[in-house]
C-alpha cells in the first residue's frame, strides 16, 4: 500500500460522521464508567443501606434489574467497544490513513486496551477525547492553540524536550572529546579518510582561490602598484653610479629620463602581463602542480601537529558544549 499522509483530506460529511461516532462512543464510556463506579459503591454496606432507606423503590429496581445482571450489561458495553475498534480499523484501511494496514491498533492502543473489561483499562477510553479534540481543531471548529491548558503543556513540553536533548548532546560531545584525547592517531586518520580522498578537489580549490584573490587584489590596487613600480625604477636609476656619470655628459639628462620612462613602462607592462595571465590555463596548471608537489609535505604529521589538531578539535567541541549549555527556553519564556 503506498504511503499516505497521516491525516488525509476527507469530505466534510465524513469528518462530521467521525465526530458523531466519537461523541457516541464517549457517551457510552461515560455511562459505563459511571455504572462501574456506582456498582462498586453499591457493594459497600453503608452506602447500600443508605440508598435502601432513602429510595427503597430505586434500590429494589437497581438490585434486581441492573446489579444482578451487571456482568451481562458490562459485556454489552464491551461489545460496542470491540465493534468500535473493528469499525475504526476497517475505515482506516479504506481511507488509507496509515502507512500500513496493521498500524491502527498500535496508534489507537488506548481503544484496544479499553476493550478489556477492567475498570483500570476502561479509563483509557477517556483518551478518545484527545482524538476528538484534534479532529475538531483540524476542521477549524475549535482552536486549541489559544487554550491556556494547551499553552501550558506546550511550554513545559518544549522546555523538557530541550533540556533532554541538551543533556544528550553534552554527553555525546563529551564522549567525542574523550575519544580525541584517547586517540593516538587522530590526525593520521583525518588525513587518510577525509583529506586524501579529496586531494584533487582541494588542490583545484586552492588554485581557484589564489587566482581569484590575486586578480581582485590587483584590480583594486593597480594604480598604487604602477606608481610603486615607477618610483622604484626612478630611485634605482638615481642611486646608480653609472647613471650619475651619464647625467654629467652632454644630453645625459635627456637620455636618463628616456631610459627611466622606458624601464618603467617595461616593468609595468611585465607586471600587467604577469597578473593578467593568472586567469590562463597555464598559470592554473602551474599553481596546481606546485600545490600538488607540496601537498604531501604540508600533510606530514609529527607529534606537534598531531597535538595541535587534537587541541583544535577539542576546543571546537568545548565551544559547542558551551552553546548547548545555554538554556534557550529562558530567552523564549522569560
Amino acid at each position: 500500500m503506498p504511503a499516505r499522509e497521516r491525516y488525509p483530506h476527507l469530505p466534510k460529511a465524513v469528518e462530521y460522521a467521525h465526530i458523531g461516532w466519537d461523541f457516541f462512543i464517549l457517551t457510552l464510556v461515560v455511562i459505563n464508567l459511571s455504572l462501574l463506579l456506582f456498582d462498586s459503591l453499591f457493594l459497600l454496606d453503608p452506602i447500600n443501606q443508605g440508598i435502601a432507606n432513602l429510595a427503597p423503590g430505586f434500590h429494589t429496581f437497581y438490585d434486581d434489574v441492573i446489579h444482578s445482571r451487571f456482568i451481562t450489561i458490562d459485556l454489552v458495553f464491551v461489545s460496542f467497544f470491540i465493534a468500535d475498534v473493528l469499525l475504526g480499523w476497517s475505515i482506516a484501511i479504506a481511507e488509507r490513513r496509515y502507512h500500513r494496514w496493521f498500524f491502527y491498533p498500535f496508534v489507537h492502543w488506548y481503544d484496544v486496551l479499553g476493550c478489556i473489561p477492567l475498570a483500570g483499562f476502561r479509563l483509557l477510553r477517556i483518551l478518545r477525547v484527545v482524538s476528538l479534540i484534534n479532529r475538531l481543531h483540524r476542521l477549524g471548529l475549535i482552536d486549541v492553540t489559544h487554550w491556556y491548558i494547551y499553552q501550558f503543556v506546550a511550554k513545559y513540553y518544549d522546555i523538557l524536550l530541550e533540556e533532554l536533548s541538551d543533556r544528550i548532546a553534552l554527553r555525546l560531545l563529551g564522549n567525542v572529546q574523550q575519544q580525541i584525547r584517547a586517540s593516538d592517531s587522530l590526525t593520521e586518520r583525518v588525513i587518510e579518510r577525509v583529506i586524501m580522498p579529496r586531494k584533487a578537489q582541494l588542490i583545484h580549490e586552492i588554485a581557484q582561490r589564489l587566482e581569484s584573490t590575486i586578480g581582485k587584489a590587483y584590480q583594486h590596487n593597480r594604480q598604487s602598484i604602477m606608481a610603486a613600480i615607477s618610483d622604484l625604477v626612478s630611485r634605482t636609476l638615481r642611486e646608480s653610479p653609472e647613471i650619475q656619470r651619464l647625467n654629467r655628459l652632454p644630453m645625459g639628462q635627456q637620455a636618463t629620463s628616456a631610459m627611466e620612462a622606458s624601464l618603467s613602462g617595461v616593468a609595468q607592462r611585465l607586471v600587467d602581463e604577469l597578473l593578467l595571465g593568472i586567469h590562463s590555463d597555464e598559470f592554473r596548471q602551474l599553481v596546481e602542480r606546485t600545490a600538488d608537489s607540496g601537498f604531501d609535505t604540508w600533510l606530514t604529521v609529527d607529534e606537534g601537529s598531531n597535538r595541535v589538531t587534537e587541541q583544535v578539535l577539542y576546543d571546537v567541541l568545548e565551544m559547542l558544549k558551551d552553546q548547548v549549555r545555554h538554556q534557550g527556553w529562558k530567552d523564549r519564556y522569560e
